[in-house]
C-alpha cells in the first residue's frame, strides 16, 4: 500500500516520504496514529512540492549559515534551567532549545539538524556544540546555569 509518511519515523522514512508499505502496517499501525496518510494521488502531489519546498528552504539556510559560520565560532551563549542541587537538570535541553537560544541571543538562525550533538544536556556547567554545514565545522560553547 502506498503512503505518505506525516513524520519521521525510524526504519520507515522520513516527514512527506512517498513509501510502500505492507497493508496490514499502513492500516493498523501507521494510519490509525496519524503518522501517516493513504497515498493517493493529490496527497502524493501535494507531498512532493512540500518535499521540494523544504529541500530549498534547507539549501537557503545551509548557504547562509555556511558564510556565518566564523560569527558563530567562539559564541558563548547562556541558558539558564531549573536544576537539583547536585547539578541534573529537571529537564533536558535538545537542539531545539539550543537554537532557539543562538537566536535570540545573537540572531544567527539555523536549523536543529546542524547542530553536532550526540544526545541531550543534562547537566549544569559548559558544554561544547559542534555546527557542521557541508564540509565546514565550527563550535560554539553552551554555558547551563540552574535558575
Amino acid at each position: 500500500m502506498k503512503i505518505v509518511l506525516l513524520k519521521d519515523i525510524a526504519g520507515v522514512g522520513r516527514k512527506n516520504d512517498v513509501k510502500n508499505v505492507s497493508d496490514g502496517y499502513a492500516l493498523n499501525f501507521l494510519i490509525p496514529k496519524k503518522l501517516a496518510t493513504p497515498g493517493t494521488p493529490a496527497i502524493i502531489a501535494h507531498a512532493e512540492r512540500m518535499k521540494s519546498e523544504q529541500a530549498k528552504e534547507r539549501e537557503v539556510q545551509e548557504n547562509l549559515l555556511f558564510k556565518n559560520l566564523s560569527g558563530v565560532e567562539g559564541v558563548k551563549i547562556e541558558l539558564s534551567c531549573k536544576a537539583s542541587d547536585k547539578g541534573h537538570l529537571f529537564a533536558s535541553i535538545h537542539k531545539e532549545a539550543i537554537v532557539a537560544e543562538l537566536k535570540k541571543q545573537t540572531r544567527i538562525d539555523m536549523l536543529p539538524e546542524f547542530l553536532q550533538l550526540d544526545k541531550p544536556i543534562k547537566e549544569v556547567g559548559e558544554h561544547k556544540i559542534g555546527v557542521r554545514v557541508q564540509d565546514k565545522t565550527g563550535g560554539f560553547t553552551l554555558v547551563v546555569t540552574a535558575a
